[in-house]
């Protein structure tokens, strides 16, 4: 499935450049559903299950704004006791102070605080709140303003989102 490969590709390429040769360990995909892939890390004693997608849509408020990667991810580090952490990527640096603003459907909206070019929920009770109104949801809508201004909008479905979270949970062990 080219959405497979393609989602494949962008997970293992972001995990492989974010740690040390020594460090970047085993991948192994555990499948792809619909519009989400769950896969599996494991380096030395440490596990995380995560499963990630790219948006359908994004929309810039400025013409010519380059961004780089963009996706979502939600991962299990059973070691760190961290379950169902939200975080999504925008693919350029966030304008520090401002929220990024995640909306399922249309009306359930919850604010993420930023870091860079990632965005994550405040707490552990806030993730187990996001993972629930996706799980219900159709389509999520994350709005983000960069460090210049731009503001962009990224629309992810959230078809086959609850069978990639069921497949993670299970092999991670939640």
């Amino acid at each position: 499935m080219r959405m497979m490969s393609a989602l494949a590709m962008l997970a293992t390429l972001v995990t492989t450049a974010a740690m040390p040769a020594t460090a970047q360990g085993k991948r192994d995909i555990l499948g792809s559903y619909r519009d989400w892939d769950a896969l599996t890390h494991v380096s030395g004693k440490s596990k995380t299950c995560y499963m990630i997608s790219v948006p359908k849509k994004s929309a810039v408020s400025k013409s010519g704004a380059r961004r780089g990667d963009i996706y979502i991810t939600i991962s299990h580090m059973p070691g760190q006791k961290r379950k169902g952490e939200v975080n999504a990527v925008v693919g350029y640096p966030l304008k520090p102070g401002q929220d990024v603003k995640f909306t399922v459907d249309g009306k359930t909206s919850f604010k993420l605080f930023v870091d860079g070019n990632g965005a994550w929920a405040y707490d552990a009770a806030d993730d187990g709140r996001i993972v629930a109104a996706m799980q219900r949801g159709s389509s999520l809508t994350v709005e983000g303003m960069s460090s210049r201004g731009t503001k962009t909008t990224d629309t992810y479905s959230l078809s086959g989102f609850t069978a990639a979270f069921k497949a993670i949970s299970k092999a991670c062990g939640y």
